[in-house]
């Protein structure tokens, strides 16, 4: 599966710096330090409706993690998978009467033309859980014969009383976890399974829905979490720097990862951090595909409104805060677009080297995109206000603002 093209991001004088970031797993920020290249694993869509506005957030977050990483000379090794089969998009195609594979490619195609709009780098590797089966399937059948994994009426389930880990992503109790699991994705209480908690690693074939061969386990499909695991390992290894997604994959989805690949390979951990973006509101409630209250960049951008205006409003809010989508959020955004083109139009300006200093230092601090926008904005009405006479001063805030923001002015 391809990604998307790579917009390009300029040099800036001057070196970023490390970059401090609030680890799930222990609570508290944590400075990540990668060699030469930095290793980051985020989760991608199921494509049955792409791309709202929830989406774009967290990729916005994992978005600013490159390119601080970027500005620090580093390489960035960034991996992104595709749940093209998964239940809620075998439901999706059987209620409008689509072919699965149709439905799954065109929404997929959707939010590469999304992403490319918002000027989101892509990852070096962008790999569909269909075509990792072929190494899923060995990952699954170690388990099982580490004693790790057991069947269930031809399904293959993780013990997760393998992993002496366990519960060290998410951090929360076992009726927590019981509850959550049941309402994504999980099934606790089904008969027979070890420990409620316990996910599916290969579900066999059901009539109607696709399948594949899985050696020794049978015809079927492989479960949520060990998709990720499989591409994770296969493309970064283990011990790599993030995994990134949205707050509502911390538990079950990254911690029942980390588990799997854990019992796998008997090191920890899986990352050094775990990385969330919070969770963007619509009339009050969480923005989500099951209650249809979603705004979707597509049709905002087909709306006319600048992607620029819509990334600018993404920013405006810490990743990590849970916040509400509304007009007005729209309507600053873009006057603040407004604001600071008319600023960099000038031939002159007043100089800008501190500026990117403070850039670099707000992302840096926990990715405080709202710092950022706040510094840029403080140099936009001194620009404004002031005739400077620094030719390279315009010049140097678009590029900053490109480089470190993603936003093109």
């Amino acid at each position: 599966m391809h990604a998307w093209p790579a917009s390009e991001v300029p040099a800036l004088p001057g070196k970023g710096r490390d970059l401090q970031i609030h680890d799930t797993a222990t609570q508290g920020t944590i400075t990540l330090a990668p060699g030469p290249v930095a290793r980051i694993y985020v989760c991608g869509i199921t494509p049955y409706d792409a791309t709202h506005i929830g989406h774009a957030a967290t990729y916005n977050a994992f978005d600013l993690v490159q390119r601080v990483w970027l500005d620090t000379k580093r390489q960035v090794h960034y991996v992104q998978n595709v749940t093209d089969v998964d239940d809620p998009l075998l439901e999706r195609a059987l209620r409008d009467n689509q072919d699965w594979t149709e439905l799954a490619e065109r929404e997929t195609a959707l939010f590469r033309e999304d992403m490319t709009a918002l000027r989101m780098l892509p990852p070096q590797h962008y790999i569909g859980a269909v075509e990792a089966i072929p190494g899923i399937v060995p990952l699954v059948e170690r388990l099982r014969d580490a004693g790790a994994a057991y069947e269930l009426d031809g399904d293959t389930y993780f013990s997760v009383e393998a992993d002496p880990h366990f519960g060290g992503v998410s951090n929360l109790d076992a009726e927590a976890m019981r509850l959550l699991s049941a309402e994504r994705g999980g099934d606790p209480d089904r008969p027979g399974k070890k420990n409620p908690l316990d996910p599916m690693l290969w579900m066999a074939a059901r009539p109607g829905e696709p399948s594949w061969d899985g050696g020794s386990l049978g015809r079927g499909r492989p479960g949520w979490h060990i998709e990720c695991v499989a591409i994770a390992l296969d493309h970064l290894g283990m011990g790599f720097d993030i995994q990134g997604g949205g707050s509502d994959l911390a538990f079950p989805h990254h911690e029942m990862g980390a588990s799997h690949a854990q019992a796998l390979t008997g090191e920890f951990p899986m990352a050094k951090a775990y990385v969330h973006a919070g969770m963007v509101a619509l009339h009050g409630e969480k923005m989500s595909k099951s209650k249809g209250n979603l705004v979707f960049v597509s049709a905002l951008r087909r709306s006319g409104v600048d992607p620029a205006a819509i990334r600018l409003a993404l920013l405006s809010h810490h990743y990590r805060a849970d916040w509400e989508w509304t007009d007005e959020v729209l309507a600053e955004a873009v006057a603040r677009l407004e604001r600071w083109r008319a600023a960099v139009s000038r031939p002159d300006g007043i100089p800008a080297d501190a500026l990117v200093e403070e850039v670099r230092e707000a992302l840096a601090n926990d990715l405080d995109a709202p710092a950022a926008l706040a510094a840029v904005d403080r140099w936009v009405e001194r620009q404004i206000a002031t005739d400077g006479d620094d030719e390279s001063a315009p010049g140097l805030v678009s590029r900053t603002v490109d480089a470190l923001l993603g936003v093109a002015l």
